[in-house]
């Protein structure tokens, strides 16, 4: 959050052990390339049954068909400053505590299912605050939804980096969250810890073993089940 009063972008880039500087353009360009052919699925896909011509509601598409109802989640934002058409998109856990009554809105989101889960979120479910793209990604804090999906205003923004000119007010594309800081988590759990628990789960049958963190790594929301949720969270109880 640059400016104050200014609700800044929370998009990230994929995440990585390592200096934020080794982070390549490439990259940007694939989590794009993924959000275009996510929204040429949405376009072509038909109703079915009525035949009427209107499109059908959307749904995720590693999940389409059926769609699990999860209750915990992992969001990712990023830390560390980081200039993106001059505007720097750095919000850390501090920078949500600083917030008034430490709540600020999920805005710049630019992935469809990363979306799509924000629309499933519901009010005081909880989620894991993830640093990323910084010197040692992994999780923070605790936080919890305090409002809804809702039209996010950074895409009628033509000053903001995720302007979007093909949304419109009238049908929005981008949705947004309100979250609220719950607490720090009792340790910092960072990304080798996970990943390596998600590799032993995946021999032993673990609750990690299917962790989203792992298997769509560039998403910047991501779901948890409430197994993998409470596993992680049994993490901070143990030295690092």
């Amino acid at each position: 959050m640059s400016r104050p009063g200014k609700k800044r972008s929370r998009a990230t880039l994929a995440d990585k052990e390592g200096p934020a500087t080794k982070f390549a353009k490439s990259k940007i360009q694939e989590e794009e390339e993924e959000s275009m052919m996510s929204a040429a699925k949405e376009r072509n896909s038909k109703p079915m049954g009525s035949g009427t011509g209107k499109a059908t509601k959307e749904a995720c598409p590693s999940v389409q068909g059926s769609k699990q109802a999860y209750s915990h989640w992992l969001m990712k934002s990023e830390p560390e400053s980081r200039f993106e058409k001059g505007v720097d998109v750095k919000f850390g856990i501090e920078d949500l505590k600083a917030q008034p009554n430490q709540t600020a809105c999920w805005d710049g989101v630019r992935n469809y299912q990363a979306r799509n889960f924000m629309r499933d979120m519901k009010l005081g479910q909880e989620a894991f605050f993830y640093h990323s793209n910084c010197k040692e990604p992994g999780i923070a804090g605790i936080i919890k939804i305090v409002k809804e999906a809702y039209p996010d205003h950074t895409q009628f923004d033509k000053k903001d980096p995720h302007y979007d000119s093909s949304s419109t007010k009238e049908n929005p594309k981008w949705s947004m969250v309100d979250v609220q800081f719950v607490r720090m988590t009792k340790r910092f759990i960072p990304l080798s810890e996970l990943k390596a628990q998600h590799q032993a789960h995946r021999a032993s049958g673990g609750p990690l073993k299917d962790m989203t963190l792992f298997t769509r790594q560039r998403l910047s929301v991501q779901p948890l089940t409430d197994e993998e949720f409470e596993f992680v969270l049994s993490l901070e109880e143990k030295p690092s």
